[in-house]
This record gives C-alpha cells, structure tokens and sequence, in this order.
C-alpha cells in the first residue's frame, strides 16, 4: 500500500530514524511539526521524490540542512522554522523549481549570505529566512520574484541600501527587513506595491524622506518605520491618516503630523529665518574680530610711524647738536670760502654750505662787521 500523508501529532522526544529513506516513495506530504524531534535530519529524506510538502518545523533539529533536499524536485513547501539548524543555505535548495513556500526562519543559526540563485526560484510565494544570522547586501535579484507575496528578512545582519527593484514585485504583500544594519532612503518605487498590506523597515539605520508615493498604498494596515534616522514631513495622504505614533518612533527629524503630537514643519521663510540667524551668529562675532585686529594693525603701525620720525629727529645733527665745531673744520668744509660753496649772500652776510669730517652737512653763516 502506497503512503501518501504522514501526519505525526504525538510529541516524540526523539530523531528521525536514518530508515527515513526507506518510507516508500510514494509520500508527498509529511508534517512532523512540534513533535520535540531533535538530532540531525537524515541525508537519505533525498529519497523521498514525490515529496511536495515537507514540515520539520517546531523541533530541536541541529546541525546543517542536508544537500540531498535539492533532489526533492516536486517539493512545493519546505517548512524547517524554530529549530536549531546551522551553517549554510545550500545552493542545491535553488534546484528546486517547483518550492512555492520556502520557510527557514525563527530560532535557527544559519549563516553567511543568501544564495543568489534562490532569487531565481520564480514560482515561490512565500520566503521566510527571518531570525537567522545572514549578512551582505540583499541582492538586487530579488525583484526576479515577480509572483511573491510575503519575504520576511527580518533580524538578520544585512546592510547596504534596499535594493529599488523590490518596487517591481506588484504581488508583494507582506514585507519585513525590520532589525537589519540596513541604510539609505526608503525607494521611492516603494509606491508601487499597490498590493502591500504589512511593510515593516524598523531598527535600521534608514535616512532621509518618507517618501510621499507611499500615500498611494491604499491597502497598507500596517507599516512600521521607527528607530530609524529619518526626517522630513510625514505624509498625510493615503493609508497614512490612519497610522499612529507607534509606526514613527525614535526618527528624531520627522514633523508634521499634528495629530502624532510631531513638531509642526518649518515653511522655507522660517528655514530662511532659521539659517540667517544661525549664520549671523557666526558672522558678527566674526566681524567684530577682523575689525579689532585691523584697528590693532593700524594702531600698531601708527606707532611705528611715529617711532621712526622721532628717530630721525633725534639723529638728523645728532653730533652738530653735542659738538663744539672748530673754526679750521669749518673752513676746510667749506673749502676757505670757496666761491663754489656759496649758497647765497645778502646785507647781513653770506651762506655758505659745506661738509664736516664726519659727514654731516651744514650751512654756514658769515655775517659782514
């Protein structure tokens, strides 16, 4: 007799047998979900080709998925969440073509990035990889899933920006990239899920505007933006009148929104106002320090000025001042009367100009007896 459902509701406290891959291989659904089954799972459930549903999920299974699961070319639903798996995401689970519902989430451990081949699994509907410990960029290919409904990315360690493709995915309901190191603006191509019910992008490190084409998701019940770093006005169109406080928490720069007790937004006068203020705090003060240094200056070299003509007063006949002048020196400055040296002459005398041994010249006065 073919076995075609295996359905086990009795807790087990137990694995699952290495025998696994003798069940006969006519078994298309097997469902040993919360059964408390722990251990590895058996490389040999390969063997099960007909299967299209399995459910693992509930359990203490550990240790890595097996490859051997890419063989199960009819699976249509692989269900492993809340278990205790590690390491990688085999490449060999992208064999499978036909995997509607692909739900690896909860309380595993897998690691490293997501293979780039799972966004080529064109007929998937559902993809939970939630609560894992996954990294890297998320991958531009996801917009490939033309026909997806829910992806849940959440919890995870995933950065870069949100890929602007995911806006292409028309038939997208439920979308959650909540608690990732995720960066950058909301895509604006965020409008046009106009399908979205669920969009939940918290604990990020998102910056810039909430986009105003999101007011177009006339479907959206829930949407979740807080603990982020954005800013700007909230729109107020569209879904968005019927939000609460609880979906804009810890954004420090958003306004608007009365209603969300948010601080009104500046109009361009008062950012006008703003700015001229904050400049002329920084203008004057420097102002005021340019004109003291240049009346420092000025007074500086006023002084110096000053300095220099005393100076020059002071040495002008510094020794013709001090000094007694013989008559023999004067008449050798002026070379005995020399015709030559004679400035000038009048009723009283006459002038004659000359030079002394120590090179000061001087005027001299004879006056006529």
């Amino acid at each position: 007799m073919d076995i075609k459902f295996v359905k086990q509701s009795i807790i087990l406290y137990a694995t699952l047998p290495v025998s696994l891959k003798n069940f006969s291989t006519s078994i298309q659904y097997l469902d040993m979900s919360s059964c408390n089954i722990g251990g590895n799972i058996p490389h040999g459930i390969g063997n099960l080709s007909n299967l299209t549903v399995l459910d693992l999920g509930y359990n203490q299974l550990s240790g890595s998925i097996p490859t051997t699961m890419g063989r199960l070319q009819n699976l249509q639903g692989l269900y492993l969440t809340d278990n205790k798996l590690q390491g990688f995401i085999p490449d060999e689970l992208c064999q499978l073509n036909n995997v509607v519902d692909l739900v690896l989430g909860g309380s595993n451990s897998l690691t490293s990035t997501v293979p780039s081949t799972v966004w080529g699994l064109t007929y998937i509907l559902h993809i939970n990889l939630s609560s894992n410990s996954l990294l890297g960029p998320i991958s531009a290919d996801v917009g490939n899933l033309r026909v997806v409904t829910n992806i849940d990315l959440s919890s995870h360690n995933f950065s870069s920006t949100i890929p602007s493709n995911i806006g292409w995915l028309e038939n997208l309901v439920n979308l959650s990239l909540a608690n990732n190191n995720l960066e950058g603006p909301i895509p604006s191509s965020f409008g046009n899920l106009v399908s979205l019910e669920l969009l939940d992008l918290s604990r990020n490190n998102l910056s810039g505007i909430i986009p105003e084409s999101l007011e177009a998701l006339l479907h959206l019940r829930y949407l979740n933006l807080s603990f982020n770093k954005l800013h700007g006005e909230i729109p107020t169109g569209g879904p968005f009148k019927n939000f609460s406080v609880q979906s804009f928490l810890s954004n420090d720069g958003l306004c608007g929104a009365s209603q969300l007790d948010f601080l009104p937004c500046r109009t361009p006068v008062q950012y006008s106002r703003t700015a001229s203020s904050s400049m002329l705090k920084y203008i004057i003060p420097g102002m005021l320090a340019a004109m003291l240094v240049l009346t420092f200056i000025w007074l500086f070299t006023l002084r110096k000025k000053r300095d220099a003509e005393v100076a020059i007063e002071h040495t002008l006949i510094p020794e013709l001042l001090r000094k007694k002048v013989t008559y023999q020196e004067i008449l050798s400055a002026i070379n005995g009367f020399n015709e030559t040296n004679l400035l000038g002459s009048g009723g009283f005398g006459s002038v004659y100009k000359g030079i002394l041994s120590n090179g000061i010249a001087v005027a001299i006065k004879v006056f006529n007896l």
